[in-house]
């Protein structure tokens, strides 16, 4: 069994820099995709980044150039660095997980088997 927590979220004005990181524990076999998404209140989700196991990274045009997704096979972890951070930034941040017999390709990172519980980012004026 597969379990995410996420840490690092916090409150900061806009230009601003935070680093959200995903810790996992037990392991599922597989082809695999780890990814964030978030929500905002009253917004459906929105996949922000997602790595796949052939080294494929992907973004959202929304954070390209801003957010960097890297993962840390050593400690098992996933990070999401961000910078410049803006006021539609502010959402509920999870981290997910995807271990299947295929690619990953057609799922949306939102849509993942796994996640954690979430961490709020909040980006003010």
């Amino acid at each position: 069994q597969v379990q995410l927590a996420e840490s690092g979220g916090g409150a900061v004005q806009a230009g601003g820099s935070l680093r959200l990181s995903c810790a996992q524990s037990g392991y599922a076999y597989g082809y695999y995709c780890l990814g964030w998404f978030r929500q905002a209140p009253g917004n459906e989700p929105e996949d922000v980044a997602r790595f796949e196991v052939d080294g494929t990274i992907t973004y959202a045009d929304s954070v390209k150039g801003r957010f960097t997704i890297a993962k840390d096979n050593a400690k098992n972890a996933l990070a999401l660095q961000m910078v410049n951070l803006k006021p539609e930034d502010t959402a509920a941040y999870y981290c997910a997980a995807y271990y299947g017999g295929s690619s990953c390709l057609n799922v949306r990172t939102s849509s993942f088997p796994y996640r954690g519980q979430g961490t709020q980012v909040t980006v003010s004026v």
